[in-house]
């Protein structure tokens, strides 16, 4: 036993590299035994295109999973360390209900043969046939096992969302409760319009819209940012946010770990766009460059516009001068230009770093993460420039007004619907469980009072210990001269 102790221990990162390995093995096998059903041969050119598509697709799902981390990290750098506890648990907890009740009803809601409206069938992942969920069989379409995975990552992305709007004041329990509808009724059925062949898409209910969402300025991000908007409202704002009607500032208490989420999330952008081609093609990398271009140039042109604006250039508006970029291309990602994205990501920037303005000194709506700006402004802006600056469809491309008409009815559509159920669920709750901490748990902290446990535990303490003692030294120093 010692033996086995000391053989791991010393090859303790040869073990954890063979944890995606083993993934990839077992996805082979699983894609190789759908293959025979099929009646295709392995080793023929079909075969080796569907499996290196479901491995490259299994690949962006564990990208955009890890994308959870960097919420987590985001959202706890920009609030207080008194609150860090209950956002990391909220960011945790957030996915795996996402993965259960996605798996239950979610999927089949989305995806499932039902009508224009909402999807249904193959509750619980429970048909071997693809074709309830939308799928070609093996190899021409992905493994349902794959797949769900891939669009479950993307469910609780949009849950996750809300978490950063509401931080420092909402019951756990309110937020657990209402992720749940969230991903069990409102994105799903939404999401089904788009992309499970519902009302909004091109063989849809509206057919011939052609709305255009590749992989979820709207679908995702702004139904995030709506469901976060409206929890917000009805929130209120934190203690302290404003006095005299005017907004007070309540700086992040760690913005190192708050940039170490803003670059994992921009490494998952890389599984987020590229993965929603949804095959190993010569596409795909093309997709990663433009989501990168984005993403730098709504950093920069951020950086540049708080500078101006402010007299300094804000760390936090680089933050989310990023994330502002690479939420506007995620809609239209693979029929921008190169120069296109990088134009898309420089007024995102603009956009975001106004945007924080007009929630927090016009709307005096509390945001302490910004989710708002990022997700839902940039959500909007990202969709509306499809019917812009798409290469074959954009109005600047000379391709006439129709693409941005159906982007600016898709946006009103899926934005009405979410606002609706949203404002439902938000109301219910706050008749019934309630949605807010009391004032004393919320000035207490809530990793304290809904947690019981501090992310911090004794260093603080020590540190205030500390700085009490060279405060005493310091004040009798200056008495003895």
């Amino acid at each position: 036993m010692n033996q086995m102790r000391r053989l791991f221990g010393r090859n303790v990162l040869g073990w954890m590299a063979c944890i995606p390995i083993a993934a990839i093995i077992v996805a082979i096998w699983g894609v190789a035994a759908q293959a025979q059903e099929a009646g295709v041969e392995p080793g023929s050119p079909e075969y080796i295109q569907g499996v290196l598509n479901a491995i490259w697709i299994l690949v962006a799902a564990v990208l955009v999973i890890f994308m959870n981390a960097g919420f987590g990290m985001l959202e706890t750098g920009f609030c207080r360390q008194k609150n860090a506890v209950n956002i990391l648990a909220k960011n945790l907890i957030v996915f795996a209900i996402a993965t259960l009740i996605y798996w239950a009803f979610g999927f089949s809601l989305m995806f499932g043969q039902g009508n224009g409206f909402i999807g249904g069938g193959g509750w619980f992942l429970s048909s071997t046939d693809p074709a309830t969920y939308g799928l070609d069989p093996f190899p021409a379409g992905l493994p349902i096992s794959i797949f769900f995975l891939f669009q479950a990552a993307f469910a609780a992305t949009a849950a996750t969302i809300v978490s950063g709007a509401v931080a420092e004041r909402i019951e756990f329990l309110a937020f657990i409760i209402f992720s749940v509808l969230l991903i069990g009724i409102s994105y799903p059925i939404s999401a089904h319009w788009v992309w499970g062949g519902g009302m909004l898409s091109e063989i849809g209910f509206l057919g011939g819209t052609g709305f255009y969402d590749f992989a979820g300025s709207t679908v995702v991000h702004s139904v995030g940012g709506w469901a976060a908007l409206m929890g917000a409202y009805f929130l209120g704002s934190r203690l302290g946010k404003y006095e005299d009607g005017q907004a007070r500032a309540i700086p992040g208490h760690n913005m190192s770990i708050a940039t170490l989420g803003c670059l994992i999330l921009w490494l998952g952008w890389f599984g987020f766009n590229p993965g929603s081609q949804l095959a190993a093609d010569e596409a795909v990398p093309y997709i990663a460059v433009t989501t990168n271009l984005a993403g730098a140039a709504g950093g920069v042109s951020a950086t540049a516009v708080s500078w101006i604006k402010d007299g300094k250039p804000d760390l936090s508006m680089i933050i989310n001068g990023v994330l502002a970029g690479l939420v506007a291309i995620t809609a239209g990602c693979d029929g921008f230009s190169y120069a296109g994205s990088v134009l898309i990501g420089l007024i995102a920037g603009v956009i975001v770093v106004y945007s924080v303005s007009f929630f927090d000194n016009v709307l005096k709506i509390d945001d302490p993460v910004g989710a708002t700006s990022v997700h839902l402004t940039n959500g909007i802006w990202g969709t509306i420039a499809v019917g812009l600056f798409n290469m074959d469809a954009g109005l600047f491309y000379g391709a006439g007004p129709n693409q941005l008409i159906a982007q600016i009815l898709g946006i009103l559509t899926i934005g009405g619907f979410t606002v609706a159920l949203s404002s439902i669920f938000w109301l219910a709750l706050k008749a019934t469980v309630g949605i807010r901490v009391h004032p004393e748990q919320e000035f207490q902290g809530l990793d304290i009072s809904e947690h019981g446990m501090e992310a911090y535990s004794g260093f603080l303490k020590e540190s205030g210990a500390l700085g009490g003692g060279m405060a005493d030294a310091l004040s009798s120093s200056s008495q003895e001269h």
